[in-house]
């Protein structure tokens, strides 16, 4: 008997048809013998639905009562859903119980709209599962030191099923999506994108941070803080489809570089459509400038990805950064009224319509000449590279929007991703 955690997405929870599916396949799961523990996301779309209608209402400007809030709005969608799953359960014969994620408890930080986990207490659960009941836990959310709900942001439920998970030490985590594995690149850009039997947890953290949206950056570091072993894997093969099959379907994120896994120099493109950049410019050149200005962006809770602070002249040097899209506007007010009267500088710039494409594979620490060869490729296409960023397993680069898609597809050619390659 092992230990299995499911999590499924809001497609694969999008109607009752759904829902019954779903129900199906955790039976056939616990009928085989083992222990199941699911987390599901909200029905498809009701997220969107919920935050709409906050919008509505909402006041002129946001603050920390507003997001408690929307925290407390938005964390129903898995509520329901994770009822309705246990229902359809107890329809299938099954004892089921659903649990919201105050109640198993997922404690969280205070940060509403992108709280992070702290801790996870498993002992009801565990009780559960000794007495034979399939448990269902809300994906997404958790709950503060001071009893407030709290949601992990976009994507939070790949998340808490890894967090999950790792409290229970699972045997693995299947995470249930409308794609059946990780593919080299979005097969919608590129239609000859190849799915992957195998990545490497170090490829699939940097594609999830480097913008592809197969998993959530933070179940990656979850499942590679707690070597969790993760599999994802389509929620629309029959349900009835045979166990062993379906156990080894998928694409596995392994943590072991070994000679079964894929050699690749290049695994995979990831791209990000939501990124901004925002320019400083005519920063006096001085110790700790960097820090005047990311300190009070880090303060305001604004992640930054991409840095450039270019040579100084005359004492003066530009320092250029991006950050996520939906944080470009409060960015750029905060820069202008508490950092740029302190500094000194001449003005601020920016410019929303930017992407990021990078290549990533761990076969680049050993392969010389892979970032000349994607720069010469996007540089025959005609795209102007903004911003660079490397590390030892990937190259991204800032470019103009409208060229995303040229660049996704000729850097897949380029690096003959389409070809299978030995398993």
């Amino acid at each position: 008997m092992a230990l299995i955690v499911h999590k499924y997405g809001g497609t694969s929870m999008g109607s009752t048809e759904r829902i019954r599916n779903v129900a199906k396949r955790v039976a056939k799961w616990a009928r085989a013998g083992h222990q199941m523990v699911v987390v599901p996301s909200a029905m498809s779309g009701e997220t969107n639905r919920l935050l709409g209608l906050a919008k509505e209402l909402a006041p002129a400007s946001a603050n920390d009562s507003y997001h408690r809030e929307l925290d407390a709005l938005a964390a129903t969608g898995e509520q329901a859903s994770s009822a309705l799953l246990a229902i359809a359960l107890q329809s299938e014969g099954m004892e089921a119980v659903s649990y919201a994620g105050w109640q198993v408890t997922i404690k969280t930080n205070s940060a509403y709209t992108k709280a992070r986990i702290e801790s996870i207490d498993d002992k009801r659960v565990r009780a559960d599962l000794d007495a034979g009941k399939v448990v269902i836990i809300t994906g997404f959310q958790g709950v503060d030191g001071e009893g407030h709900v709290t949601t992990l942001g976009r994507g939070g439920s790949d998340t808490s099923a890894v967090a999950v998970a790792a409290a229970l030490k699972a045997h693995e985590c299947l995470i249930y999506t409308d794609v059946d594995g990780v593919y080299t690149t979005d097969p919608r850009v590129v239609p000859e994108a190849r799915r992957l039997h195998t990545v490497s947890f170090e490829e699939m953290l940097e594609m999830a941070s480097m913008g592809s949206k197969v998993l959530q950056i933070r179940s990656v570091e979850f499942a590679g803080k707690y070597k969790v072993p993760l599999r994802v894997l389509s929620s629309f093969t029959p349900w009835d489809i045979n166990i062993d099959e379906e156990a080894k379907s998928g694409t596995l994120i392994s943590f072991e570089e070994d000679e079964q896994m894929e050699q690749a120099i290049v695994s995979g493109i990831a791209f990000n459509r939501d990124e901004a950049k925002i320019s400083i410019l005519g920063v006096p050149d001085t110790p700790g400038i960097a820090y005047q200005i990311l300190g009070a962006v880090a303060e305001a809770n604004i992640e930054v990805d991409v840095i450039i602070q270019n040579v100084s002249k005359d004492g003066k040097t530009d320092f250029s950064f991006t950050v996520h899209r939906n944080d470009y506007a409060r960015a750029i007010e905060l820069l202008k009224t508490a950092v740029l009267p302190k500094l000194g500088a001449q003005e601020i710039t920016g410019d929303a319509k930017i992407c990021k494409v990078s290549i990533v594979g761990i076969g680049m620490r050993s392969h010389v000449g892979i970032a000349a060869k994607m720069f010469r490729c996007l540089s025959e296409e005609g795209i102007n590279i903004q911003m660079i960023s490397t590390s030892e397993i990937k190259t991204s680069v800032v470019i103009d929007e409208k060229y995303m898609e040229l660049a996704v597809r000729a850097l897949h050619k380029a690096f003959e991703l389409e070809q299978p390659t030995a398993a």
